[in-house]
């Protein structure tokens, strides 16, 4: 592979596993394979509503004014004013399926989101951790707990998410793992710790 198809690559795989992206199917195939359709997707659309796009209108925002640099928020010092925003817009999507009377699976996970992002803040003062990487296996444990075949399609995406972002330089390797950890840590609390 040469070195301008493996940059490309490396962007299209850390697009597909973009939190967003990453987050909103897994949810999304979590919900419809655990609920009929007609209760699964107001929820879907709740989260999508209440976390997906108020996030990414912070990110386009924030990158159209200079805020950021990129709509990863890859630089350590731009996080610091990256967080404080998406902590609270965590914490509405928790309120959200708390109020339309979520499944307690459901909850348990935005809680444990919205856990992760505050760790995420805090490592922030010393290591910038890779939310890419944190979401990506975040959901693949949980995937693992809903078949195997999900698991090991997100774990191999999951790979690669871990790899992009080494190749295209937004994270170290100590970034990516801290990284993995948190998001291991975050799924096992989520899925297969008992309630």
């Amino acid at each position: 592979m040469t070195v301008v198809a493996a940059r490309t690559l490396a962007r299209v795989v850390s697009w597909i596993g973009h939190p967003f992206v990453f987050v909103m199917v897994s949810v999304t195939v979590i919900l419809t394979g655990q609920m009929p359709p007609r209760a699964a997707w107001p929820l879907v659309l709740s989260l999508l509503f209440s976390v997906i796009i108020p996030t990414a209108a912070l990110l386009v925002i924030g990158v159209r004014s200079g805020r950021w640099k990129d709509a990863d928020v890859s630089v350590r010092e731009e996080r610091k004013r990256f967080y404080p925003w998406a902590v609270p817009i965590s914490a509405l999507g928790v309120l959200a399926t708390w109020l339309m009377r979520a499944p307690p699976f459901l909850l348990r996970g935005g809680v444990v989101t919205f856990g992760i992002l505050v760790a995420a803040a805090l490592i922030n003062q010393r290591l910038k951790i890779s939310l890419h990487t944190i979401f990506a296996f975040y959901c693949t444990v949980i995937l693992f707990r809903i078949g195997l075949l999900a698991g090991i399609m997100a774990l191999a995406l999951a790979g690669l998410v871990f790899w992009s972002r080494l190749s295209m330089g937004r994270h170290t390797l100590a970034e990516n793992v801290w990284g993995g950890l948190l998001g291991i840590g975050g799924g096992l609390l989520a899925a297969w710790w008992p309630a």
